[in-house]
């Protein structure tokens, strides 16, 4: 399926003049937004202006990031004019649908779609969460994307005024653990957590960023480019951890395989594979 994308970066699609800027952001996956960041009278328009532009891509490149559309929901009036736009769109990569809450919404999605472009099903309601296993086995999806904003309303969790609801990581901690160990079981990439609504606040974005990799993340939604380098930061293992993987790597290399002892403590092959999959966050690069 390809590296995983860190950092997925909203575009929204009535602003065609941000799409190229959005694609030297640095961020690994840039989402044109057909839906929450567009107007209802500015559907149409939006539509068109991603479509136009998808029609003049070429190829990107090594260093290019993901193409993407979030199309509206199905039971919107806007999705088949959506899908129809990006089922002849040759560059797009990845389709994010939102308010999912049922596999065969993404089988009637994969159908129409056509060409080889993977599905990144948003999980926004307690529906969603409760089928998300039948979810993540659909066909084509490639990772699930939690809109935690959405879900935390659905499933009425009270909020201070202007502050998120999960400020401390615990009111989502047992939902977001059940999108990494579905993802798990399916065979997904790791998932996708939702976004931090403070642009301007690097260190937050950075923690939240960090917290959603302890628990198994693999990406993080942005909402604005100042956004991405702090999610890339926030997945990025630490100096130390990285040294410690390295050690461990060699020291199994030198033994031959066997178990060897290192500060005290042995390593085995579970260890080493966490090291390597240290090492292999440290080095991510992902590829268009």
């Amino acid at each position: 399926m390809g590296a995983m994308a860190r950092s997925l970066l909203f575009v929204p699609g009535h602003q065609p003049q941000r799409f190229d800027k959005a694609c030297h952001s640095g961020a690994d996956a840039v989402v044109l937004d057909l839906e929450d960041a567009v107007p209802a009278d500015a559907k149409a328009a939006a539509r068109d202006a991603v479509g136009q532009w998808l029609a003049g891509r070429g190829p990107l490149g090594a260093n290019g990031p993901l193409l993407a559309v979030r199309v509206n929901a199905a039971d919107t009036p806007w999705h088949l004019h959506d899908m129809e736009m990006c089922s002849t769109a040759t560059a797009l990569q990845r389709l994010m649908l939102p308010k999912v809450q049922h596999p065969v919404v993404l089988r009637a999605v994969g159908a129409a779609l056509g060409g080889s472009a993977l599905l990144w099903p948003l999980i926004e309601s307690a529906r969603g969460m409760h089928r998300l296993d039948e979810i993540a086995a659909a066909p084509r999806v490639e990772r699930l994307v939690f809109g935690t904003i959405d879900f935390q309303a659905d499933m009425g969790m009270e909020s201070h005024e202007g502050d998120d609801v999960d400020d401390d990581g615990r009111a989502l901690l047992y939902f977001r653990s059940r999108m990494v160990l579905a993802s798990r079981v399916a065979g997904l990439q790791s998932p996708v957590d939702g976004v931090t609504t403070a642009v301007d606040d690097a260190a937050r974005v950075e923690a939240d960023a960090r917290q959603a990799r302890r628990l198994g993340f693999g990406g993080k939604l942005c909402i604005h480019p100042r956004q991405v380098a702090c999610v890339h930061q926030g997945f990025m293992p630490d100096a130390q951890r990285i040294t410690w993987a390295r050690r461990v790597v060699e020291a199994d290399a030198a033994s031959g395989g066997a178990a060897v002892a290192l500060d005290g403590r042995m390593i085995d092959r579970p260890v080493v594979l966490k090291a390597r999959a240290v090492l292999a966050a440290a080095a991510a690069v992902v590829p268009a």
